[in-house]
């Protein structure tokens, strides 16, 4: 296939699947102290040209404040893979990412994403493989498993098989039915993912509280692994807890990173600012001088995430987000908590 900006070699290594398995065995299993600043974990782990995959889900428990910093650090020539990989959208806007595996991009109730759909018009970004959410994380599962690949239902009758040159279509060769198709989804090896938690400790066993989507599978099949934590605990801690689903050995840096995933929440820590993707999405997303502006007042004017939070305003934003979240994960009524916010309504809608 011929791509306007990917490398041939960008788009074999997602599936390579002996070099992947070469890259993991090759790397140290030391128990070693791997904290960082999260500045030097992106300059050192995240490179030009690498496959980055999305992790979390949308703005939940995703490492959007990493995701910022690369911005900062004008990373460049990156391809995107996720499921889902709606951070990606203010990646290609910015410059970072210029090709993508796409499951989906979006924000649901936030209203259409625009950034996306001008950049692929545009040609600032292009469109490599087309997924479902099933079949990218089978891949990625694959992956993890040590497996070449997945056959799988995933796909079939739909028109993605026609947009995605990784997966095959063949008779299921086992079974009663050997005539019935099955498709042929191969292991996916990203380079780098960047994957926030609640706890880790200083050797990157990590603690994914709530959900974990895809990230289990994608610290065991990428290359690189940063871990992003609210909170960096002792190791007998986790291991009293018995509940670390990330192992020390994928990982490669961990950061202390609280309030790492504003402006999305964090399972039982903080809600998510609202206003705030109400103001990228509806306001933003238009035009590219409108995100220009928006990246410049809370990305490049930011040198943490706590020059954000003063900017969502302060400790009252803080503990307004704490309160929402054991609201909601205590499914308290809106007489004791009020979930209400002032909707961004721009004069277009």
């Amino acid at each position: 296939m011929e791509f306007m900006y990917a490398t041939k070699e960008q788009f074999e290594r997602l599936v390579d699947f002996k070099g992947a398995r070469e890259y993991h065995l090759s790397k140290s299993r030391k128990k070693k102290d791997k904290r960082m600043s999260l500045s030097e974990a992106i300059a050192e782990y995240v490179k030009d040209g690498d496959i980055l995959a999305e992790t979390g889900f949308s703005y939940v428990r995703s490492p959007i404040q990493a995701y910022f910093e690369i911005i900062r650090q004008k990373k460049k020539n990156m391809v995107s893979i996720g499921s889902p990989m709606s951070n990606t959208s203010y990646l290609m806007t910015m410059g970072c990412v210029y090709a993508i595996h796409l499951s989906y991009i979006g924000v649901e109730m936030r209203g259409n994403d625009k950034n996306f759909a001008r950049a692929i018009k545009t040609k600032q970004a292009e469109i490599l493989s087309i997924w479902s959410h099933g079949s990218m994380a089978l891949g990625f599962k694959a992956a993890q498993l040590g497996a070449p690949f997945i056959a799988a239902k995933q796909l079939l009758g739909s028109d993605m098989l026609k947009y995605n040159p990784y997966v095959k279509v063949i008779e299921n060769p086992v079974g009663l039915d050997k005539s019935e198709p099955v498709v042929i989804i191969p292991a996916l090896f990203p380079d780098v993912c960047i994957i926030h938690v609640q706890k880790a400790d200083r050797y990157g066993n990590a603690v994914i509280e709530g959900p974990a989507v895809n990230d289990i599978a994608l610290a065991a099949a990428c290359r690189k692994v940063i871990i992003t934590a609210e909170k960096i605990v002792p190791e007998m801690t986790i291991r009293e807890l018995g509940n670390a689903c990330i192992p020390f050995w994928y990982v490669d840096a961990v950061v202390e990173l609280p309030y790492g995933a504003l402006p999305g929440c964090c399972p039982g820590c903080y809600y998510w600012a609202r206003e705030w993707w109400e103001w990228l999405v509806r306001v933003g997303t238009p035009k590219q001088e409108n995100v220009d502006d928006i990246m410049r007042y809370w990305v490049f004017e930011c040198k943490d995430q706590f020059d954000f939070i003063e900017k969502l305003g302060g400790i009252r934003f803080i503990d307004q987000a704490t309160r929402l979240m054991e609201a909601a994960q205590a499914n308290i009524d809106d007489s004791l908590v009020s979930f209400d916010y002032q909707e961004v309504i721009p004069k277009w809608d």
